[in-house]
């Protein structure tokens, strides 16, 4: 059941001082678990990116302020040390693509889009000097020596998904649109990124799950309901920012206060409902889980762990990373008070 609204938009044209975050963390009880080769893979992972993307100061410390390297530890906490590696190049990769599709236009994103799935397609024929493509053309030669094949096009039908979503997005800024919260949700579950490493969750485990398995409605609704957690939990922690940007067309802050007619803080404790009513559909349907027999079962168990290590390395991740709340996220994580920011000149 979907939240009741009980904030209305008061009559005052004056915007709050700020807001109280809910109460995430409480509400999120699954344990943190952590990779402990992160440390030493993490800087030569690093090094990687910052060579071959062309980065330096301040540029090399405000990536290293954004701790990917924790988060990459936290979605893939059992992998070995090679397999880390690779995949903590993917993830520091994504935040560079992240961070360009946020800012190009339509097009731009459509021929990365064209670059990228033609890089991963075709690795070894296609040819581009496009720093993005070549990161995927590498990536993917690497994941394919022992990725399985329905793993390893899983991966790449994700990666295409989210360009679509992005060009999607890039649109509604162009055009200043708000969606509802259905036609959101379905976009989001493409924008948060969480499907590629839903794929690579098999890559690290080395598992490559029967399509009777990834195509269950039981299994569907899990990765539904774990991206809905990562979406709704990342955007109540980046709100503060895109707000102060002029960029809320992506968020469900946004989306809440236009459709349900919500105050600022009642769109607040309205999301913090459906991130726990999000936890609460991934429990009642791994508790609907079937059987395939005990092998299959034993992957589909690291696969749905995987899925909680995604949510829950992704929350805290969110909450501790300087991306969002600067040198203020420990006082955040025990007042959750958050002041507005002023916006910045168009």
């Amino acid at each position: 059941m979907a939240p009741i609204a009980t904030h209305t938009i008061t009559s005052s044209d004056c915007e709050p001082a700020g807001f109280i975050l809910p109460d995430l963390l409480n509400d999120c009880r699954y344990p943190l678990r952590m990779n402990p080769h992160s440390h030493h893979v993490s800087r030569a992972s690093e090094e990687w990116l910052f060579t071959e993307a062309h980065i330096v100061e301040p540029e090399i410390s405000k990536f290293r302020a954004l701790r990917a390297h924790e988060l990459t530890a936290s979605f893939f906490p059992d992998v070995d040390a090679s397999h880390l590696r690779i995949l903590s190049d993917f993830m520091n990769w994504s935040f560079m693509l992240d961070d360009y599709l946020d800012d190009c236009d339509i097009d731009d994103a459509r021929r990365m889009h064209e670059c990228c799935i033609s890089a991963l397609r075709d690795p070894i024929n296609y040819r581009t000097e496009n720093l993005g493509g070549k990161a995927c053309k590498l990536f993917i030669s690497r994941v394919t020596e022992t990725a399985g094949p329905g793993c390893t096009e899983r991966f790449i039908h994700a990666l295409d998904l989210f360009f679509i979503a992005a060009a999607k997005e890039a649109d509604n800024r162009v055009k200043g649109h708000i969606r509802d919260l259905a036609s959101y949700t379905t976009l989001r579950r493409d924008l948060t990124g969480c499907k590629p490493f839903y794929a690579l969750i098999e890559y690290a485990a080395q598992i490559d799950l029967p399509d009777e398995v990834v195509s269950h409605p039981v299994i569907m609704a899990m990765e539904d309901a774990a991206n809905d957690y990562v979406a709704w939990s990342n955007d109540i922690c980046s709100y503060n920012k895109e707000q102060s940007c002029h960029d809320i067309y992506s968020n469900v802050i946004a989306v809440l206060m236009r459709e349900q007619g919500l105050d600022l803080q009642g769109a607040f404790d309205y999301s913090g409902q459906l991130c726990k009513s999000a936890i609460q559909r991934f429990e009642d349907n791994r508790a609907a889980l079937p059987s395939w027999g005990e092998e299959v079962d034993r992957q589909v168990a690291i696969y749905v762990q995987g899925l909680l290590d995604v949510a829950v390395g992704s929350l805290h991740w969110t909450l501790d990373s300087a991306r969002y709340f600067g040198k203020d996220r420990q006082t955040v994580k025990g007042d959750r008070f958050i002041k507005l920011l002023p916006k910045r000149p168009l």
